[in-house]
């Protein structure tokens, strides 16, 4: 169950998001429909965890609630692409997300690739702006750090062993790794970003993103288990995180087995707990995130 504390802050970080993501992208333009589609995407219902992850990260070290809200909205934005694209024909070839039609459903295939193309763009033009972070090296870290968690050693790379192993048997050692880089290197940037922002040290940065990387694994374990017992998650549930259709690879339930996910569940929650004590009584709100995440049911 969510705390109270948390319950408020996701729907704060939500609707702070939800209204930079609308006043960044234009209302009108009269070119093509291509901001339509995006906003069409990048609007619609979310849970935005890797935003939170950004403020509430940026929180502890005290970051100028703007910074953290821009570099925020450009780590959905990019989110948001990544759903574009793995929802096409040549991906996953959904035809819902978040209980609508998706992008290419909605608009056509080419609308639905470039606005996915135009959104991942954006997103650096957004973390490169002086009004996200007024130091220039401050500036060149965060894109560095976000191009190299989006790419190909992150999220482009986890998407290319998820579809080239794809109805082939998967080792525990592969399915980790895929969901290292499909998933969780995201997270880890996001978590990290606060840091970067908050000018911390090695350590600080090291810390979470150890954290956010047990904590996505987590997410992920979890949402195998819930499917495992015959709870719907995924893209019309309530996190887009994962989304197993029955030719989609084995998920961790398959390859060890309830017992032990359960077991490994309880491991990363300690893990991520423990990443966190450095932090004291301000990482609160991101031990709270560990423990929704563990004790959630949908």
């Amino acid at each position: 169950m969510l705390s109270k504390s948390l319950k408020e802050a996701l729907f704060a970080c939500s609707i702070l998001v939800q209204k930079r993501m609308s006043d960044l992208l234009p209302h009108e333009f009269h070119d093509s429909k291509l901001v339509e589609a995006m906003r069409y995407s990048a609007l619609s219902d979310g849970k935005r965890i890797r935003p939170f992850l950004v403020m509430a990260s940026a929180q502890i070290f005290a970051v100028s609630p703007l910074e953290s809200l821009n570099a925020a909205t450009a780590m959905e934005f990019i989110h948001v692409y990544s759903l574009i694209h793995d929802d096409l024909p040549a991906m996953d070839d959904d035809n819902l997300r978040r209980g609508i039609p998706t992008c290419h459903k909605q608009f056509t295939e080419a609308t639905a690739i470039l606005a996915g193309d135009a959104l991942l763009t954006y997103a650096f033009e957004i973390l490169a702006d002086p009004e996200t972070a007024k130091d220039a090296v401050t500036r060149c870290e965060l894109i560095k750090t976000v191009a190299q968690s989006a790419g190909f050693k992150g999220m482009a790379g986890g998407q290319m062993i998820d579809l080239e192993k794809a109805e082939q048997k998967i080792t525990k050692e592969e399915l980790a790794k895929l969901h290292r880089l499909k998933t969780g290197e995201l997270f880890m940037a996001a978590a990290e970003i606060g840091a970067i922002l908050g000018h911390a040290g090695i350590n600080e940065r090291h810390a979470l993103r150890y954290f956010a990387h047990d904590l996505g694994l987590a997410f992920q374990i979890k949402d195998d288990i819930l499917d495992h017992v015959g709870i719907s998650v995924g893209k019309v549930g309530v996190d887009e995180t994962v989304h197993k259709k029955t030719k989609e690879n084995a998920s961790i339930v398959d390859v060890i087995g309830i017992e032990a996910a359960l077991k490994q569940l309880e491991l990363l929650r300690d893990q991520a707990a423990g990443h966190l004590k450095i932090f004291g009584g301000k990482a609160a709100l991101l031990l709270e995130l560990v423990d929704f995440v563990i004790a959630r049911e949908k």
